[in-house]
């Protein structure tokens, strides 16, 4: 039998799979909440349905100069991690106790709406400086893990 990916490792690579649907034209995003080794909900950066994508209209962040995590306000488009907290109540999924994979860090948006959702474990791998979310994940009792390696 080849070697088997180990979960974690699996479950980023999910996460990258998923930020591959991104429309955002500065950063592609993927996220996946897990819990007992099943996935409940995806999601990606991108605009809400029915709005024209980044991609066609431009970028607002772009026009204005805005650099990456500040005015997070002044964006057309939802992070990842928004996304899978709206598919998760779409479905009415409650992600208490779930780990959260992310391609990248969560901003201090995503992380205050990850804290109120009590996910146990958020992965990512890629880092975003944002020292208010580690901060605040620390304090929640939230654990946050950078995970190394390629998975694309």
């Amino acid at each position: 039998m080849p070697d088997r990916l180990p979960w974690p490792e699996y479950f980023m690579r999910i996460a990258h799979l998923v930020a591959q649907r991104s429309t955002c034209t500065r950063r592609a995003v993927g996220a996946i909440a897990v819990r007992g080794k099943r996935i409940l909900a995806t999601g990606y950066n991108g605009v809400p349905t029915n709005i024209a994508h980044c991609e066609e209209v431009g970028c607002i962040r772009d026009k204005l100069k805005i650099p990456s995590g500040e005015r997070h306000e002044l964006c057309r488009g939802l992070h990842a991690e928004q996304n899978v907290i709206i598919q998760a109540a779409t479905h009415h999924l409650d992600l208490t106790g779930c780990d959260i994979y992310c391609t990248t860090k969560p901003c201090i948006l995503c992380t205050k709406m990850l804290i109120n959702c009590e996910v146990r474990n958020i992965y990512f791998s890629q880092n975003y400086p944002d020292e208010l979310s580690e901060q605040m994940l620390e304090e929640a009792g939230v654990n946050y893990v950078f995970m190394e390696g390629d998975f694309s």
